[in-house]
């Protein structure tokens, strides 16, 4: 059994600590690393684009794409992460229901405490 530990700095930072290690206080990170510390495989997705001969090229990454996808207990699971005001863009809402339709488990995470809470009741 894994010792969590985590506590809230202020309305949008939390510490996370699993067995002892400090996995510091950005969300993308403690959610990924808590995916992985439970078993699951999760790693961060960045849609940017790159710049070619002095040009900027874009992204062959789908549009929309989730900040977080992870397999968690044999399951596709996608975390979007929106803090404060973030809203999700059309692109990002279209991802979503594709996710869904295709059987897959999509989370739009506000905090730490809000994913460990639907982690815990999903998982």
């Amino acid at each position: 059994m894994e010792a969590i530990e985590w506590k809230r700095l202020d309305n949008e930072n939390f510490n996370l600590k699993i067995n002892g290690v400090d996995l510091g206080t950005w969300h993308l990170s403690k959610m990924r690393h808590f995916i992985q510390y439970s078993g699951g495989q999760a790693e961060r997705i960045s849609v940017v684009s790159r710049k070619v001969a002095g040009k900027f090229v874009k992204s062959a990454m789908t549009k929309g794409t989730a900040d977080i996808s992870a397999t968690i207990k044999g399951l596709s699971v996608k975390i979007e992460v929106k803090i404060g005001k973030d809203r999700q863009s059309p692109e990002q809402k279209k991802y979503e229901q594709d996710i869904i339709n295709a059987g897959g488990y999509y989370f739009i995470a506000k905090d730490f405490n809000l994913f460990y809470e639907w982690y815990n009741n999903n998982f």
